[in-house]
């Protein structure tokens, strides 16, 4: 058998040498993106960022610029949302893949799911600002922020929730039923432990798009920057006004104060880039099927 007949011997075509340049070129160019974006924002940001600029608010009298409030609206912003959001979204997506019968429901729910992730941002705040600040008497503050962006990080949880449920193999289910184990305890002790890096893919990607959101938040939970002075101020911000760093950019971009936008903007970028590696990492933890 010569060589050129030779089943292991691979030909080398034009066109797949054409296509691994591409590839490569796209992948440079994205890296390359990335990067340009981070070295931009750092030099632009660096100097306006510090420990007084972390840590204080801007106040014209004491003549200091500073984002702890907005810091501190985006914490309690984040965590009221996904202390909504995260049981309601991982429920909906366990009774869809385990529970309910495929049929017109499911697909009704699931293009509704799907089409909910498509609507705007700014529609949302819309909604949001005519629905809970109005009808509801909320106004602008900070639960009405954040039961609209319930709204919005929904479908991402729960259909990040459910493609994780589907990667656990069937056998799992039956053979935890087999054993004698119940619908819930199956679900409880085998599918959820094992689909659990999908999930926490999906919470943390929805708090990364709670912190870079602006558009709906600008409708629903205004732009007040003060941090509270006591507890009964702390217990009582989640009904007053409340300007996130996404917030607080938007407004110092347009007043021209543009060292302070890209100071927000080097906190903001961190922030992001700190969440994909949490995510990355929290997922190899939790991924059983490695271990």
């Amino acid at each position: 058998m010569t060589e050129q007949n030779s089943i292991r011997v691979k030909k080398k075509h034009p066109a797949d040498a054409v296509m691994y340049v591409a590839i490569y070129f796209c992948a440079a160019i994205s890296v390359a993106l990335l990067l340009g974006i981070i070295i931009y924002v750092l030099v632009k940001g660096v100097r306006s960022v510090s420990w007084e600029f972390l840590t204080s608010v801007t106040s014209v009298l004491k003549g200091t610029t500073g984002i702890a409030g907005n810091i501190v609206n985006t914490l309690y912003i984040i965590i009221i949302t996904m202390l909504i959001a995260t049981p309601v979204g991982v429920g909906a997506a366990v009774y869809l893949n385990e529970y309910a019968k495929p049929g017109k429901l499911v697909s009704i729910i699931e293009f509704t799911t799907e089409t909910l992730s498509g609507i705007p941002s700014i529609i949302f705040g819309l909604f949001g600002m005519m629905f809970f600040g109005q009808t509801l008497h909320l106004s602008y503050s900070i639960l009405t922020g954040s039961f609209t962006l319930v709204l919005m990080v929904l479908p991402l949880i729960t259909r990040n929730t459910q493609e994780a449920l589907k990667t656990v193999p069937d056998s799992y289910r039956s053979g935890a039923i087999g054993l004698g184990a119940g619908k819930w305890h199956m679900i409880r002790t085998i599918l959820l432990p094992s689909a659990m890096p999908g999930i926490i893919t999906g919470v943390i990607l929805a708090v990364g798009r709670i912190v870079g959101e602006s558009a709906a938040l600008l409708f629903t939970a205004g732009s007040s920057g003060m941090l509270p002075k006591g507890f009964s101020d702390i217990l009582n911000k989640a009904t007053q006004s409340g300007g996130t760093l996404t917030i607080q950019l938007y407004l110092s971009a347009t007043k021209g104060e543009f060292a302070t936008a890209f100071g927000i903007a080097l906190v903001l970028l961190l922030i992001v880039l700190g969440i994909n590696f949490l995510t990355k990492a929290l997922a190899k933890k939790f991924d059983v099927n490695k271990r």
